[in-house]
C-alpha cells in the first residue's frame, strides 16, 4: 500500500497486542495461584497481599517462571517450543474428561445433600456426560494411531502422570497431617463436602462465582 512506516505500525499493534496477552496471562497465573494457595493446594507464601489486596508474591512467582520460559526459549527456541506443543497436545482432553467426571461426582452429590439447589438440570443426565467420556476417549485412543500425534500423546501422559503424582504426594502429607492432629495453636476446621467447601471458600474470599447458577 506504500504508506510510510506501515511495517513500524504494524509492529507496535502487535508488539501492543502480546505485550497484552502477556498481562492478562499474569493476571489469570497469579489469581489461580492465589485460589490454589487458598485451598492448600499451592504454597501458603503466595497467600501473602499488599495493603490493596493484590498478591504480590504469586504475581513475582508468575514472572519469575515467565523470566525462565523467555531464557529457556532464547537458549533452544526450537526444542522448548516443540516440547511445550507436544506436551499439551491431549491436555485439554484429558481437562474435558476431568471436568466431566466431576460433574457426574457432584451432580450426585447435590442431589443426597442438597437436591434444592438443582434449579437447572441438565437433559440426559448421566448418559450425555458418559457420552461425551466415550467420544472423549475414542479421540485420546485415535491419537495413538495417527503417527503425527503419537509424541504429542505420549509427553501429554508424561504431564499428566507428573500431575497426578504431585497431587499423590499432596495427598498423603495431608493424610499424614490430619491423623497426627492439629498442632499446637492451630484450628482444627470442621470437615465439609467438596460443594459446600467450595462455596463458603467463594463466598469468604475473593473467588468470582456467578449468581443463580446451580451445578448440572
Amino acid at each position: 500500500m506504500r504508506i510510510p512506516g506501515a511495517a513500524d505500525i504494524m509492529n507496535g499493534i502487535v508488539l501492543t497486542a502480546v505485550l497484552s496477552c502477556l498481562n492478562s496471562g499474569l493476571y489469570t497465573a497469579s489469581r489461580v495461584l492465589f485460589a490454589l494457595a487458598r485451598r492448600g493446594d499451592a504454597p501458603a507464601a503466595t497467600l501473602k497481599t499488599n495493603r490493596r489486596g493484590v498478591p504480590v508474591k504469586a504475581i513475582l512467582a508468575c514472572t519469575i517462571v515467565g523470566y525462565i520460559g523467555v531464557a529457556m526459549a532464547y537458549i533452544s527456541p526450537n526444542q522448548v517450543f516443540m516440547f511445550l506443543l507436544n506436551s499439551s497436545g491431549a491436555i485439554v482432553l484429558f481437562v474435558y474428561a476431568l471436568i466431566c467426571l466431576s460433574q457426574i461426582r457432584m451432580r450426585r452429590q447435590l442431589e443426597r445433600e442438597e437436591p434444592e439447589r438443582l434449579q437447572l438440570r441438565m437433559w440426559l443426565f448421566p448418559y450425555l456426560s458418559y457420552a461425551t467420556l466415550l467420544m472423549i476417549g475414542i479421540v485420546i485412543g485415535s491419537m495413538y494411531w495417527v503417527p503425527g500425534s503419537r509424541s504429542q500423546l505420549v509427553l501429554s501422559f508424561v504431564s499428566l502422570g507428573l500431575v497426578l503424582s504431585a497431587y499423590g504426594i499432596k495427598s498423603v502429607r495431608a493424610r499424614a497431617h490430619r491423623a497426627r492432629g492439629p498442632v499446637v495453636g492451630e484450628v482444627a476446621l470442621p470437615a465439609m463436602s467438596p460443594i459446600r467447601d467450595y462455596l463458603t471458600s467463594a463466598t469468604q474470599h475473593e473467588v468470582p462465582v456467578v449468581p443463580n447458577t446451580q451445578v448440572s
